[in-house]
């Protein structure tokens, strides 16, 4: 039985906070896999420009997955199109993967929404949730502020990953190259390269 961790997001552009959050989960958790999981929609970001198309997205979580055998791109969302639900996401690699165990990772910012997310306690019944706390942020206080159950409380404070600062967004990239400023070391070479070649981002208005 493979563990085998869920890492979603927009990847608009994929970075190495990313792979940064991913690795510090699998560290922890002993996981054999990280999948890169693009989002089609985000349930989060609806309306919100794409910057982006799905096809580039995706060809940059595979670029950056190519440097480190942990990861692996996953195009599930993106194949099942619409808005992109995690508890479906789930649902769809446990079908494919039935002798996997999965663990879904998400940030700080991620786990004092995860009372909203769609279908939360059928998706608590899937999964484990790893979350990777930041340095200054206090994952036990957004726990016992949360709307949860004692018992999903409990549960939840298991996958705590006291991480890391890495301080980067895909905004922050987004914005540096349409201001023509480099990128280097916030992303990996081949996601670079792949970006300067599109010629992404380099009128990213918002952001």
């Amino acid at each position: 039985m493979r563990r085998v961790g869920i890492l979603g997001g927009t990847f608009n552009p994929i970075h190495l906070g990313h792979l940064f959050v991913g690795w510090s989960a699998a560290e922890a958790f002993d996981l054999n896999a990280v999948l890169l999981t693009p989002c089609n929609v985000s349930p989060f970001k609806c309306g919100q420009p794409r910057h982006a198309t799905a096809a580039d997205r995706l060809e940059m979580a595979r670029l950056a997955a190519s440097e480190d055998p942990l990861f692996e791109a996953c195009s599930v969302d993106l194949d099942r199109g619409g808005v992109s639900y995690a508890v479906e996401t789930v649902l769809t690699l446990k079908a494919r993967h039935p002798d996997d165990r999965f663990f879904f990772i998400i940030g700080m910012d991620s786990l004092r929404e995860l009372h909203h997310w769609h279908r939360i306690d059928e998706m608590l019944t899937l999964c484990d949730v790893i979350t990777v706390e930041r340095p200054g942020a206090d994952a036990e206080k957004t726990l016992e502020q949360s709307s949860f159950a004692p018992a999903v409380r409990d549960r939840l404070r298991t996958g705590i990953v006291r991480g890391r600062l890495f301080d980067v967004s895909s905004s922050e990239i987004r914005r540096r190259i349409a201001a023509g400023a480099s990128i280097r070391y916030l992303v990996t070479p081949s996601v670079e390269a792949y970006i300067r070649w599109r010629g992404l981002y380099v009128s990213a208005k918002e952001v």
